[in-house]
């Protein structure tokens, strides 16, 4: 399986301009790598720019941050799964702690997710727990998140699906502590069983696992050799060409 890098830029950059040049940047240097996936997940607006320019191959996909459930309709501000299947989008980022802490239940996100599959996209699936306790009762948030958000898809819908584990006091300026490859394979652990309980083991395994949590150039081997992650869900890292085109090359070289 290869390792699955993808960008998350959230609400940035402000301007088109850099916008291109962040994407030229690293849709440069990607386009040989064969033992990586690369996905960037720029602000909506700039989609429509980015899928213009990727004609045919290319070895740069494009996700999004978002999507509604519905195809079309009254939903101001919206952007609807069809919307973003024309515009080639590759991959689409469900249940983020930011949205989650904006109101966005599981019940949401399993309607996306449904919504996703039907365009034949990827979801990506965001778990993760606000606390950690040594005593291990986040893991039921973990599991909930989980089976909520996959709750009634069929076994065929592994093949579009994967899970980033972004334990979220770990995440931003505001952190609360560091993950460890070590704590996140624990985890890796334990989604993968709550996976074979929906899913089957054959297909469970199939499934990528993401760690997302503040990754850097300086921390993406450790994650990936000694927690044994299928790839990273980069934020902040992936707003520089340079630093993100590291990462994608850290995870190149482990096959």
């Amino acid at each position: 399986m290869k390792k699955l890098i993808i960008g998350n830029w959230k609400m940035n950059p402000t301007s088109l301009a850099e916008a291109k040049k962040i994407y030229t940047g690293v849709k440069t240097k990607v386009s040989g790598l064969r033992n990586v996936s690369v996905a960037i997940c720029p602000p909506t607006v700039y989609l429509g720019v980015f899928s213009a320019t990727s004609k045919g191959k290319t070895s740069l996909m494009l996700g999004a941050q978002d999507t509604h459930w519905q195809e079309s309709g009254a939903s101001t501000g919206n952007i609807s799964p069809l919307m973003l299947k024309d515009l080639k989008t590759s991959y689409v980022l469900v249940g983020h702690s930011e949205r989650r802490a904006t109101g966005e239940t599981d019940e949401q996100v399993k309607l996306k997710i449904k919504a996703i599959q039907e365009y034949k996209m990827t979801s990506v699936l965001c778990v993760g727990e606000k606390e950690r306790d040594e005593s291990g009762h986040y893991l039921a948030v973990i599991k909930r998140q989980i089976e909520d958000g996959l709750e009634g898809l069929p076994k065929k819908a592994a093949e579009k699906l994967v899970i980033a584990y972004e334990p979220v006091w770990a995440i931003g300026k505001e952190a609360k502590g560091v993950e460890t490859p070590e704590g996140f394979n624990h985890n890796m652990i334990f989604i993968r069983k709550t996976l074979s309980y929906i899913f089957g083991q054959k297909e469970a395994l199939k499934i990528p696992i993401l760690y997302g949590g503040s990754v850097s150039s300086k921390n993406a081997d450790s994650f990936l050799r000694e927690g044994r992650a299928d790839g990273l869900l980069v934020g902040r890292d992936s707003l520089t060409a340079s630093s993100f085109v590291e990462i994608i090359k850290i995870a190149n070289q482990i096959k």
